[in-house]
């Protein structure tokens, strides 16, 4: 079941869900917009491979701070952001991320990989893609996504405990974190 408005805050005023910070108006009819951060993280252009068991690779990411001024997303390139939200499910509830359709028509991919699980916490990463043939300027504090929320019919048995829970800020990938 999708939560409604209604629900979300609910959830909220409850303690059941926390999005920190939160205006009222971000609350939209079955999700929650969710605002850019200043933190980017961008893959230099001399890499060239990248090596998902090398654990010093997100060492060399570029870290770039945005000011009011903007951020600019190059053609083709891919950026890694943040939002300003830190964000804590509870054990029973799921969210998709997903771009705003506004963006998605100026060719702004954005990702997180679709899915936050039950139980996570942290601010979530977004993976943005300008599939445009021109930069595109994007500002801190616009609304960059939404969160749609999920009741799961049970609790998990497993909520999400992994390698980006109480993330804070832009994080790199951790996949050389993997056990299998």
């Amino acid at each position: 079941m999708i939560l409604n408005d209604k629900t979300i805050r609910k959830y909220i005023s409850e303690g059941l869900l926390e999005i920190n910070p939160l205006d009222d108006i971000q609350i939209q009819p079955s999700s929650v917009d969710l605002r850019l951060g200043y933190e980017f993280l961008i893959y230099p252009e001399d890499i060239e491979i990248i090596d998902v068991r090398d654990p010093y690779f997100s060492n060399r990411l570029i870290k770039e701070i945005a000011t009011e001024e903007g951020f600019i997303i190059k053609p083709k390139q891919f950026v890694l952001a943040t939002t300003i939200e830190y964000v804590k499910l509870p054990d029973f509830l799921t969210a998709f991320v997903e771009g705003r359709s506004s963006l998605g028509r100026l060719g702004l991919f954005i990702e997180n990989a679709g899915w936050v699980d039950a139980g996570f916490e942290g601010n979530i990463t977004l993976e943005f893609y300008n599939a445009n043939s021109i930069p595109i300027k994007i500002y801190p504090g616009m609304r960059i996504c939404q969160l749609v929320f999920a009741k799961m019919e049970d609790r998990s048995e497993k909520p999400y405990r992994g390698k980006y829970q109480g993330q804070r800020g832009t994080t790199a990938s951790r996949i050389f974190l993997d056990i299998d």
